[in-house]
């Protein structure tokens, strides 16, 4: 086991020709660790792999610049923390990048802009813009005007997010543990989990919050909704410690080290479908039948009103809209051909009854399945 553990990872690493690197708060708010962070990008960047870095570390660095030891309550309080925090952290990280010979960029965002598909092409493009001019971008939630973002996301999920927005062969999550460990029955951690294909709720119900609540938000449930991410999109996850100074040399030496989540199968889906799939805002959902939902993830088929159930929610022709079977599991995403009053219209008929039906010219299929992002494939 410990063989394949090996090879995977080294197969893994020489394939990488773009990664995101992910660094918690509490691995930020020492200067000196920053530098040591930086050190090792350079050497990965040296070796021909382009780097994106999402940095937490901002609200962490404000608490310690104005002395305080507990992260506040108060949304306006963190977020002026975020303010204070992200120019001292900055101004850090591009002095350290200087030294090294080379420059860094600063992008914050917020969900909206990965939501929103021109503004998520917006973002992609001055990632890819500032990668070709062989800029470091440094990646973090606009925290001094994100409400929800703040309150309920954390930069994990960003990280997992970017990576797959960007194609990005592997994002690996610098945290303050080793990996997914297994509990002990007295509740303390026990083994490290080094390899992980797909997760299942097994490894959910292991995950527990690892971060310090006085300093950050987060935990290993959000890197295992990290892992399903990039996984579904057909790209991996590594998890390891940042304290090890060396941590990203010996992940890129292939050693087993902190835990790999690797998909069933590395195929990679299309940037479009990702989109419907991980951002895609959905207005309302499509109920379906059984028959339906095995056309769907079995073979790929577009939606025809015959499939049709039962329709929730108000959304117009070209609205994103989630298929759902009719025990309630999330089938599908994609752009819907008709409003939420023509497909009631349309439940249960055939496609030739369309025209009949609406009385007027319209697609056959209610969503096509060039348009449709399948979530469950048998």
């Amino acid at each position: 086991m410990m063989d394949r553990n090996i090879e995977i990872r080294k197969k893994l690493v020489a394939s990488c020709r773009r990664i995101v690197i992910k660094a918690g708060t509490r691995l930020l708010t020492d200067p000196e660790a920053l530098a040591v962070l930086i050190r090792q990008i350079k050497t990965v960047r040296d070796s021909g792999i382009q780097v994106l870095l999402v940095s937490s570390g901002a609200v962490g660095t404000g608490m310690r610049s104005l002395g305080l030891k507990k992260r506040p309550r108060r949304l306006s309080e963190v977020q002026a923390l975020a303010a204070i925090g992200q120019i001292r952290l900055m101004s850090v990280y591009e002095a350290e990048c200087e030294k090294l010979g080379f420059k860094a960029a600063q992008i914050l965002l917020t969900a909206e802009d990965l939501r929103s598909r021109e503004r998520h092409l917006n973002a992609l493009n001055c990632i890819e813009s500032l990668l070709a001019q062989d800029v470091l971008p440094i990646i973090n939630e606009n925290d001094p005007v994100s409400v929800d973002e703040l309150k309920f996301g954390d930069n994990d999920i960003l990280a997992a997010l970017l990576a797959s927005m960007t194609r990005s062969d592997l994002a690996i999550i610098l945290t303050t543990v080793d990996g997914l460990m297994r509990p002990n029955p007295d509740g303390s951690l026990g083994e490290r989990i080094s390899l992980v294909e797909g997760v299942t709720d097994e490894q959910r119900n292991m995950a527990n919050g690892t971060d310090d609540s006085s300093m950050s938000i987060g935990g290993m449930k959000s890197k295992l909704r990290c892992a399903e991410i990039l996984n579904s999109a057909g790209e991996c996850l590594w998890i390891a410690s940042g304290k090890d100074a060396h941590v990203i040399e010996r992940i890129f030496n292939g050693e087993d080290v902190g835990t790999v989540f690797i998909p069933h199968h590395r195929t990679k889906v299309e940037s479009r479908k990702r989109w419907l799939a991980t951002f895609a805002k959905p207005s309302g959902k499509i109920i379906i039948d059984s028959g339906a939902v095995r056309a769907l993830a079995t073979h790929g088929s577009s939606l025809l009103p015959a499939g049709m159930k039962f329709v929730q929610g108000t959304f117009k022709r070209g609205s994103i809209v989630e298929v759902c079977s009719l025990e309630g599991e999330l089938i599908a995403k994609g752009l819907t051909n008709f409003s939420s009053e023509d497909c009631m219209k349309l439940i249960g008929c055939q496609s030739s009854e369309i025209h009949d039906i609406l009385r007027c010219d319209a697609d056959s299929e209610i969503i096509h399945r060039n348009n449709m992002a399948v979530l469950k494939a048998d």
